[in-house]
């Protein structure tokens, strides 16, 4: 089994899930996009699991600052630009597990993704 979590350290939804993966003694590793880094690659990875537009934080600060024009011409190629220029664009955690991507936090999702058998 194994299992990564991907994201930026000082997120608070990152902190809740460190927390709850902590408090059921599950093994992962965590990559940070600021310290770690993420190349065109493992942002195509990501986008054919999960699609791009899926993987747009939009709530984010870094979206929102993004210009009228920039949303408006938003598209597959553009954005996996954006996400590799600034992660922090990247909807978090996105969590790899047993070769299956998922993003966001619900203990209920975790739940069933790690504790249903």
């Amino acid at each position: 089994m194994s299992t990564i979590a991907y994201g930026i350290k000082n997120c608070d939804t990152i902190k809740k899930m460190k927390h709850w993966l902590a408090t059921e003694n599950i093994d992962y590793k965590f990559h940070d996009y600021r310290v770690d880094g993420i190349d065109l690659s493992l942002l195509e990875t990501f986008e054919a699991a999960l699609g791009w537009e899926a993987m747009v934080n939009k709530r984010g600060t870094t979206f929102r600052q993004l210009t009228a024009e920039q949303k408006a011409s938003l598209n597959r190629e553009t954005a996996l630009q954006l996400m590799l220029e600034q992660p922090a664009m990247i909807k978090r955690p996105l969590l790899q597990h047993n070769n299956h991507y998922y993003l966001g936090f619900k203990p209920d999702q975790y739940q069933a993704i790690f504790l249903t058998k």
